[in-house]
């Protein structure tokens, strides 16, 4: 063309085209240019820079009017668009509006194939700043939300595949849409079944076989249904030891049982509300908690037993003492009466049953901090204790005999004779209670009737726990082994060994049973298979303490630490103190920990608190407090999220 003979101008270095006759190229760098020098007054033929080659002037002026009919004033997306961030229009003009007609008539004019090589050549002239802002122009168009599509009921069904908590609550900020559907309830449902953080009103078909009456159960509820499954998978049911301490004691209406208004609170909770508490603790007790710390003595009394309950924290003491706090660790009374040791005590609502070396049996109301009656029949110490029911206390002594006591009256019911030795431990479920003698056997009787129905005889040295769940007999003994036995036959079912010196720590769960040893070690056994699941080196010395539920196991030992791990991994995941001189008693519970220690020769109490900050406040002025108060408010943001995330002005994020 005559314009590309035009020797004045300068060569250029543009990549070919491929080549096409019809139609003309059209070039929109030059059309802005000559808008831009018309504007001036420049010369026409300024387009020396141009890429594209120049169509004849005719074949511009057909073209332009061919596409000069009226257009309106073509539409600015706003730069604060959702789906993209777009250019300024602020310095446009008229004739930049014209030469975008024309444009866009003429894209339009262009099949698939046309358009796709006119929009290569525009992004082959874009430099690095340009091609970024076509970037991040385009990418927000390209991307669609499926849940924006799809029924309500199918998104659920997509979003209940996802088990991870913590990527449902950043979820919920994606969108509005997001958002709605992660509150539904149904949704948290699921997850709490995923994670067995079952709520009191939906127990588990697999729990009907366990669900017996009040009578039959005893006073610690201990088949309170849970879907939790043992480490074999089959379902648990539990069962109370003699050695660990028995926590959870409730009475039923017809009793005077007064029910706690936190527990109608919680069963009133939606079931999001309900996941984020539960999943809130078990942060807490993997890093976090609050601590008080109580000096009991100021000299160092040897702590005997330790109780939790609904209402008290309880603690008997080798100094014929025993104390009574609430629930927070304040001091309420000193129950004072024996005159030696106690060395065995059971609680029951407001009632205390206590019993030491002075060879009595008291009976409490931790209310007044009044004895109401004292039991005198023994004639050698009280090891000890158990209640069956409201009105019924089980003592065991050194004097080989069981007691049964009516409490109400004072009486003593029935004496169990036939042990040859000491009375070293009790377990009770139902109408049965087992008990453990160094005399190396162990005796199954019957309450009501007042006789032995089984002997248990096979170890070959003294038995020093004992575990009964109705199903089951475990007993631990100074002979390093743990034997199993038939209640119904009296039979030994297996033999569990691996301690290598006595086991005086035992609690049965389901088909779980977990030993302590004065090896320091603590083993996890299988019931079903009867094989150690888990060997714990738990202790440089003896276990002094044990205790477990379905997602740890809490250890003391005279080595002064307290340990908690992983029922299912068996990984050690805290120690919940620092180390003290000896660490004589470990209780826990749901949200606390209590921990009885010798400190500077000096009986301390630790009473920890893992209930979620909205429940605990932490104490003004402890710097410790604050500091657990922090981490678990790193443990909370990311479910706080599904609450704080905002239904207006959601946008997607990428």
């Amino acid at each position: 063309m005559e314009m590309d003979q035009d020797p004045s101008r300068e060569p250029t270095n543009d990549r070919p085209l491929s080549p096409r006759a019809k139609p003309p190229p059209i070039d929109p760098e030059q059309w802005t240019r000559r808008a831009y020098e018309a504007s001036r007054a420049s010369p026409i033929d300024a387009d020396a820079e141009f890429q594209f080659s120049t169509p004849s002037v005719d074949t511009l002026r057909a073209a332009r009017t061919r596409h000069s009919m009226p257009h309106p004033r073509v539409k600015r997306p706003s730069a604060s668009s959702k789906s993209g961030r777009g250019p300024s229009w602020n310095s446009a003009g008229e004739n930049e509006d014209s030469f975008l007609r024309d444009a866009r008539c003429h894209f339009k004019n262009l099949d698939g194939d046309e358009r796709q090589r006119f929009l290569a050549e525009l992004l082959n002239m874009c430099d690095s700043q340009l091609l970024s802002f076509v970037h991040s122009f385009v990418s927000p168009r390209l991307k669609k939300d499926p849940f924006a599509f799809l029924p309500d009921e199918l998104c659920l069904r997509v979003l209940s595949y996802v088990n991870d908590p913590i990527s449902l609550a950043r979820a919920s900020q994606v969108s509005r849409r997001w958002h709605k559907l992660l509150r539904d309830d149904l949704l948290w449902k699921d997850m709490c079944e995923k994670h067995a953080y079952w709520k009191d009103s939906e127990p588990s078909e697999d729990m009907a076989p366990f669900l017996l009456p009040q009578a039959a159960r005893g006073p610690y509820n201990f088949t309170k249904l849970n879907a939790k499954r043992a480490l074999d998978g089959a379902a648990i049911a539990f069962g109370p030891s003699s050695s660990a301490p028995d926590l959870t004691i409730k009475a039923e209406a017809g009793q005077g049982g007064r029910s706690s208004p936190r527990g109608k609170k919680r069963q009133s909770q939606s079931h999001y509300s309900h996941f984020r508490r539960k999943y809130m603790i078990e942060a807490a007790w993997r890093k976090g908690g609050q601590s008080i710390i109580k000096h009991i003595t100021p000299d160092q009394g040897v702590v005997t037993s330790l109780h939790l309950t609904d209402r008290y924290i309880v603690v008997a003491m080798d100094n014929a003492k025993i104390h009574v706090f609430n629930t927070v660790g304040e001091h309420q009374k000193t129950l004072k009466g024996h005159v030696m040791g106690v060395w065995a005590m059971v609680p029951w609502e407001d009632i205390l049953v206590s019993g030491g070396c002075d060879r009595d049996v008291r009976v409490w109301d931790m209310a007044t901090g009044r004895s109401i009656h004292t039991l005198r029949g023994h004639t050698s110490t009280v090891r000890c204790l158990k209640m069956s029911d409201a009105n019924t206390a089980i003592s065991g002594s050194r004097d080989t005999t069981l007691r049964i006591w009516d409490i109400s009256s004072g009486m003593c019911k029935n004496v169990l004779v036939g042990h040859q030795a000491s009375v070293r431990c009790l377990a009770i479920y139902g109408d049965l209670v087992v008990s453990g003698s160094y005399d190396t056997t162990a005796r199954v009787w019957s309450i009501s009737e007042g006789r032995c129905l089984r002997t248990l005889a096979g170890h070959f040295s003294q038995i020093y726990a004992i575990a009964f769940d109705g199903q089951r007999i475990a007993t631990g003994s100074l002979d390093t082994s743990v034997r199993i036995w038939d209640p119904k036959t009296g039979m030994c079912s297996a033999i569990l060994q691996g301690h290598t010196s006595l086991v005086g720590q035992l609690q049965m769960r389901g088909n779980t049973l977990v030993t302590g040893g004065s090896d320091g070690s603590v083993r996890v056994w299988s019931l079903l298979k009867m094989t150690p699941i888990h060997r714990l080196a738990a202790h440089d010395n003896s276990v002094t303490s044990l205790q477990f539920d379905d997602n740890r196991i809490v250890s003391g030992g005279s080595d002064g630490r307290v340990k908690i791990w992983s029922v299912e991994t068996g990984q050690l995941v805290r120690e919940l103190s620092q180390p003290a001189e000896a660490v004589w008693r470990v209780a826990f519970e749901e949200e606390k920990a209590v921990i009885m220690a010798s400190r500077s020769n000096r009986t301390v109490m630790e009473v920890w608190s893992f209930s979620p900050p909205s429940e605990a406040p932490a104490r003004a002025g402890s710097p410790a407090s604050m500091a657990d108060r922090n981490q678990a408010e790193d443990y909370q943001h990311a479910l706080q999220q599904v609450d704080s995330a905002s239904t207006d002005n959601v946008e997607m994020k990428d």
